[in-house]
């Protein structure tokens, strides 16, 4: 679910279709004027060109009832939208209205979605509340969100253009982190600021239960988050109810959204920090410090604990596999399908190059966004503007080394999956090592269009005649969480279940920034002939030019 640019166009395509009248809905008009800001949000005394909403970094929080309308009309200097996808780029001095219908309740996202915009922190939360007199299978007092982030000081342009050069330049590891858009990079700078009090979380009473809506928006880093001498107890993923799991802290992976419950039970005359550290990556950058205060307690803690070891692979792992569906009651989702009608091996590797540019590849074919976006080639029969012939469904995976994975077997433009509608797909993305620096990376993939069941993680090479059969007999265990991300760890596999019900064209991508933009996803098209006539607003670029 949502990007303002991905994500509310996703919002208007798939779940209006399941939008039910509620008789108190109501329509929330947005004007958002999109600019370049100069900012400084993690206190080091370096100013960055960021991109800003009405001025904001990150954007504001935009809260709507289940059944309500919101129309968010956008203006930009810049380009916005699944670019190359669903639609073109808002371009300079274009305004471009999403309107849609939130047709179910819980914690989402928005944010750019066209080169590396979200790095530049136009991006911001989107809550969903159930209409009054509906009941949630949990209760609480009071509820506040919680927006992580990654911060660099470099600009978005000075990485996108390291990333295409020959040699490539990675974006290297960010020099912040964020929680609400605010983190300490050095406790003094040049100008004198004091940068030594950490942002309040927000004020806890002794007793009371708090619901902390927490997304990840990271262009790099998985995270875990945690609140010092507290437990968590997750009830909702991705805007699905699961059973309650405790948690001492969270891991999570940019893309996700998790609710978590917090009751204010430890000593009154102290405070507590809330941190945010980088895990799966061997840390060069300092956590994120705010503070929740204790209504009686005025002083900051001691300094703040450790974090968990970052390569603790195996701790991520279980707490990925410890989460299921809520079984009755609330907003449940459906048991998967028994079997699929269709299963992708998608293979992950990274460091390869085509014409002397490093790439990354799924089967061999590296991601890329023809000028002309997918859908409307697709709609309007622009077969000279993206390769015609599928991609491989699978690769040589008994002969797969995922120590030492193959190199690429081409260098053509991205083409699509072209699925059937109704159908049920498997899709099992197979992690490797990166030839380059010997190391195994965490993936978030993300799926436009669609929710998918998480059927499981695995470490090592998949195995279709062992692995395989227990999926296909549908031998899952506990009832399988539904999300829009998932999280694939390093050297293992993660397989998920979708239903192509919501016709289009969609994106299934790695959520971090610079792998998308380095080739690292594919497109899924779904009964794209009953799409409705596209609209003149999502034209303008490629073959369209002139019929915006």
């Amino acid at each position: 679910m949502p990007s303002i640019a991905v994500r509310l166009a996703l919002l208007c395509l798939c779940l209006c279709a399941l939008a039910s009248a509620a008789a108190a809905a109501k329509t929330h008009h947005l004007t958002w004027n999109i600019s370049y800001q100069y900012k400084t949000l993690d206190c080091g005394g370096v100013r960055k060109l960021a991109v800003a909403i009405n001025g904001e970094v990150p954007g504001p929080t935009i809260r709507a009832t289940q059944g309500d309308t919101l129309a968010v009309t956008i203006g930009t200097p810049w380009a916005d939208g699944t670019a190359g996808v669903t639609q073109c780029p808002i371009l300079p001095g274009e305004t471009f209205t999403y309107r849609f219908v939130v047709d179910r309740p819980g914690t989402y996202m928005y944010h750019a979605h066209y080169g590396m915009q979200r790095v530049a922190g136009l991006d911001g939360m989107l809550v969903v509340s159930v209409p009054d007199g509906v009941a949630e299978p949990f209760a609480y007092d009071e509820e506040h969100t919680v927006l992580l982030m990654d911060w660099w000081h470099k600009s978005v342009y000075e990485q996108a253009v390291g990333l295409a050069s020959v040699p490539m330049v990675f974006v290297g590891e960010p020099q912040s982190l964020l929680i609400n858009g605010r983190g300490v990079f050095k406790a003094s700078n040049a100008s004198g600021d004091d940068c030594s009090s950490p942002p309040t979380l927000f004020t806890a009473v002794p007793g009371k239960t708090y619901r902390l809506r927490i997304g990840s928006l990271t262009s790099l880093s998985s995270l875990s988050f945690a609140i010092e001498g507290h437990t968590m107890t997750v009830v909702e993923a991705d805007g699905y109810y699961v059973t309650p799991a405790t948690v001492t802290n969270l891991f999570i992976y940019s893309g996700e959204t998790y609710s978590v419950l917090l009751t204010a039970d430890q000593n009154p005359s102290r405070n507590y920090w809330a941190t945010s550290h980088v895990v799966s990556r061997k840390p060069e950058t300092p956590p994120a410090l705010a503070v929740v205060r204790y209504a009686t307690a005025g002083d900051l803690p001691p300094p703040p604990p450790a974090g968990p070891a970052w390569d603790d692979t195996a701790s991520r792992v279980n707490q990925s596999r410890s989460f299921s569906a809520l079984a009755a009651g609330g907003h449940v989702p459906p048991p998967p399908p028994a079997r699929p009608d269709r299963v992708l091996l998608l293979l992950n590797t990274q460091d390869k190059t085509v014409d002397g540019h490093t790439k990354w590849f799924i089967n061999g074919v590296s991601l890329a966004f023809p000028e002309t976006p997918y859908l409307i080639s697709m709609k309007h029969n622009l077969r000279g503007e993206f390769e015609q012939r599928p991609p491989p469904d699978s690769y040589d995976h008994a002969r797969l080394s995922i120590s030492s994975p193959p190199p690429a077997n081409t260098s053509g433009r991205a083409a699509v999956y072209r699925i059937a509608p109704g159908s049920v797909v498997d899709v099992v993305l197979q992690n490797t090592r990166n030839p380059a620096n010997g190391k195994s990376e965490t993936h978030p993939w993300h799926l436009h269009g669609h929710d998918f069941w998480v059927l499981g993680y695995g470490e090592g090479k998949f195995d279709p005649e062992i692995d395989g059969g227990g999926l296909m007999r549908g031998s899952i265990g506990r009832p399988p969480v539904m999300k829009n991300t998932v999280a694939l760890h390093p050297m293992g596999w993660t397989a998920v279940r979708f239903v192509a019900d919501n016709p289009g064209v969609w994106l299934f991508h790695c959520h971090l920034e610079a792998h998308v933009y380095m080739g690292m996803g594919v497109v899924f098209e779904v009964g794209v002939e009953r799409v409705p006539r596209l609209p003149a607003a999502i034209m303008g670029c490629g073959r369209t030019k002139g019929h915006h």
